[in-house]
């Protein structure tokens, strides 16, 4: 063998040699590596918390309302006729028995005129027949024929003036109105809306319960409306009047109510939310509603504990705990089943939680908890 080929082969093995070295210090370093990262614990995951409370609830009942006026009507005409004057404003307040429309009655005022004078008339021949009688110079048949005569002529006289009456339009009740419908010089038929007037104070709220809520309503009975017009307000009133009977398509029982409203903020057609006051107090374990994880499956809280694993001896970890839910007030929700008085559950960072997950504490801001928030905190 040549010299030129045992240096080839040297250099050939002291390549190899170097590469196997090499790659086995990048093994041993990457296994290394690993090892350390396997020791390694990931950070506690940061939530806010919150310990459960126990709180007294007022019992009610919730429905949506509609509220409508103690009075409201559509002013119309009883007979035709051309508006002679318009003594309103749309929108303006009235009171019983303000003029609303005149309309034309000079031909009225006319054939009046006549009327009463047939019923002069009537009265002289029926004085003179009277006389006649009492000595005696006519029949009885002719004074009741007299007499009759001026009762019909009577009669027609307050026929006419009571049409003249249909015809001067007066508010029916106190109340506001709405946008006027006539104009000046128009022909109105029999029936033709003028302006819509509601009684503004009291006005009624209608609302309606499920059959099962019948042995919760008495008349007299306490409700709270809120009106999305007027976010920070309750208005307050009382049960008035109860159906006698349950609706057969809806299985749900009718009821009203009566609120006060005497600085007209409150308009019929307007939606609100009833809440029925009863007479009992419920206590239930409150948690703002941020603290539920909503599942198919089921609702679940994360409450945090004190783990015994000796590996995270006395770090804060989570148990995930179904719980069955009630009723909701503002951010709150009532826990029926699941969840203690006193026991600390997370409210917010839920999404980067499982079971058994190490979490840090930092309650420096925290989900809102009011059951009856408003606009700037809700």
């Amino acid at each position: 063998m040549t010299l030129l080929v045992k240096r080839s082969i040297g250099m050939v093995v002291a390549i190899l040699v170097v590469v196997g070295a090499l790659a086995l210090w990048k093994i041993y370093t990457i296994r290394t590596l690993m090892a350390k990262m396997s020791v390694q614990k990931p950070p506690p995951t940061v939530v806010s918390s919150i310990k459960a409370s126990e709180e007294v609830w007022q019992g009610r009942r919730h429905a949506v309302g509609s509220l409508a006026a103690v009075q409201g009507v559509t002013v119309c005409n009883e007979l035709s006729g051309v508006v002679q004057q318009i003594a309103f404003e749309s929108g303006g307040e009235v009171k019983m028995g303000d003029l609303l429309v005149q309309l034309d009655i000079t031909a009225d005022e006319a054939q009046l005129r006549g009327l009463e004078a047939q019923a002069t008339l009537a009265r002289i021949n029926y004085d003179r027949a009277q006389e006649l009688r009492r000595s005696n110079t006519n029949a009885q048949a002719e004074l009741d024929a007299t007499q009759a005569q001026y009762q019909q002529a009577l009669a027609a006289v307050d026929n006419l003036k009571a049409n003249i009456a249909k015809k001067v339009i007066k508010a029916p009740f106190a109340g506001r109105l709405g946008i006027r419908q006539v104009n000046l010089g128009q022909y109105l038929a029999v029936g033709t809306p003028i302006v819509t007037l509601q009684a503004q104070d009291p006005v009624y709220v209608n609302f309606a319960l499920p059959q099962q809520d019948v042995v919760d309503l008495t008349p007299g009975q306490k409700v709270q409306v809120m009106i999305d017009a007027y976010p920070q307000e309750v208005f307050e009133g009382t049960i008035n009047a109860i159906n006698a009977k349950v609706d057969d398509s809806t299985r749900n029982l009718h009821a009203q109510a009566t609120l006060g409203n005497p600085q007209a903020k409150l308009m019929p057609g307007m939606f609100g939310s009833v809440d029925v006051l009863l007479p009992r107090q419920d206590r239930f374990v409150t948690l703002p509603q941020s603290a539920i994880v909503y599942n198919p499956y089921g609702n679940t809280v994360y409450v945090v504990e004190r783990s015994k694993e000796p590996a995270d001896a006395g770090a804060l970890i989570v148990r995930q705990r179904f719980v069955q839910l009630g009723e909701t007030r503002g951010d709150q929700v009532a826990v029926l089943k699941g969840v203690q008085p006193g026991e600390e559950v997370v409210t917010s960072g839920q999404l980067k939680l499982r079971n058994g997950a190490v979490v840090a504490i930092n309650n420096s801001v925290t989900p809102e908890n009011n059951p009856a928030p408003t606009p700037a905190n809700n």
